[in-house]
């Protein structure tokens, strides 16, 4: 009897100490999370209360609410007489260096909501949803974000289109009325309020908070190009181009990102939502640009001044018209070699029923942890978890 006592204690002893470890280590994974999700968190907090600040200041400060109006509201107000009488019908804005704060202040606003959304709204959606990986999960952040955010530009982009002369991609109303010197306030915000989204979009991939996938090299180039087109299209009068390529851009984007978001919950739709997605990228990518391409090797010229006038902010030249096709022709080249890859999934899930993103790392997921607890909002790999025990 006293031999099995003196056995017996320290196999419980033993037990004990196990179970102590295997509480310290659960105890410091919760802790190494909670600081993970800390870190996670300032990304939408630091944004957060900058914009608090410069509207607290606009608000309370005489001098604060005259300097920071132009980061809030449109600038260049000017009043547009059209009728012989006088009357004004119409009021436009101009454009001036003004406009770069507003762009800024929007850009830190996007990221702001790009952040705080896809961390208390998409993450525990997905998780609902019944994705079970970490990786999954941060990709259906991304593009649930482009759903959401193309969801909004591509109606304000198609409005903005039929009150303009380029009603349903008239490439000739690209260039009547060039100079477009001014613009109606919603023709104005649109195309700034994208400008922001687009430096808010470089500053993502700045900092490394998207998945970084086989094309990012391309993927650096477009976006290079993107703001080059915006810039350069705002600053010399190429605004109603622009517009036609804001909306063949965002629309398609909606249903690419739609498509992937089915994919990642296993959704019964993926197939006939990915058969859409291929025709209305191929329309709007390549129909409605190829279009737009066309257009500047033949109407650039021929409809309206063609002669570079600095006094008169004319830019419609020999010189614009290279910059401008060249520009765009490097966008389409990126828009092929991206249908090659939407094609080759297409191929994929059809014939060998897998559907993957061609562009994603071989070994990407299989370096991410899994098995994330639908109840589990600090992301726990079960996985990960046994192998530490």
């Amino acid at each position: 009897m006293e031999t099995n006592n003196i056995v017996d204690y320290p196999v419980d002893q033993l037990h004990s100490a196990m179970e102590g470890r295997k509480l310290r280590s659960r105890r410091l994974r919760k802790a190494r999370k909670q600081v993970e999700l800390e870190k996670e968190a300032m990304r939408w907090k630091i944004p957060f209360s900058l914009i608090t600040i410069i509207l607290w200041f606009y608000l309370v400060s005489p001098v604060g609410f005259e300097l920071l109006r132009p980061l809030i509201y449109l600038s260049y107000k000017v009043k547009v007489n059209v009728t012989t009488d006088g009357a004004v019908v119409a009021e436009e804005y101009g454009k001036g260096p003004l406009d770069i704060p507003f762009v800024a202040f929007y850009a830190l606003v996007l990221f702001f909501a790009r952040e705080y959304i896809s961390q208390e709204i998409f993450r525990p959606l997905a998780i609902c949803l019944g994705i079970t990986s970490r990786s999954k999960v941060h990709k259906f952040n991304e593009q649930a974000w482009v759903v959401l955010f193309t969801g909004i530009a591509g109606p304000l982009g198609v409005y903005v289109m039929y009150h303009s002369p380029t009603w349903y991609f008239s490439t000739a109303g690209m260039y009547a009325a060039y100079p477009h010197k001014t613009h109606l306030a919603v023709t104005k915000f649109y195309y700034l309020f994208l400008a922001a989204f687009w430096a808010q979009q470089a500053l993502v991939m700045i900092l490394g908070l998207e998945t970084r996938r086989r094309d990012f090299r391309e993927l650096v180039i477009h976006h290079v190009v993107t703001l080059s087109l915006i810039g350069l299209s705002y600053r010399f009068h190429f605004t109603m181009m622009g517009v036609l390529i804001y909306v063949t851009h965002d629309v398609s984007d909606f249903f690419l990102a739609a498509s992937k978001t089915f994919n990642y919950i296993d959704s019964p739709w993926q197939g006939p939502y990915y058969v859409l997605c291929v025709v209305v990228w191929v329309y709007t990518r390549h129909y409605i640009n190829l279009h737009i391409l066309y257009s500047i090797l033949t109407e650039f010229r021929t409809i309206g001044p063609y002669v570079l006038d600095w006094e008169q902010e004319q830019y419609k030249c020999v010189i614009s018209n290279v910059i401008t096709f060249v520009l765009l022709a490097m966008l389409q080249l990126l828009n092929i070699y991206w249908s090659k890859c939407l094609l080759r999934v297409g191929y994929r899930f059809a014939f060998l029923g897998v559907a993957k993103d061609d562009r994603e790392e071989e070994d990407e997921d299989r370096s991410e942890p899994e098995d994330i607890k639908p109840d589990d909002k600090e992301l726990a790999d079960n996985e990960s978890d046994s192998k530490e025990e």
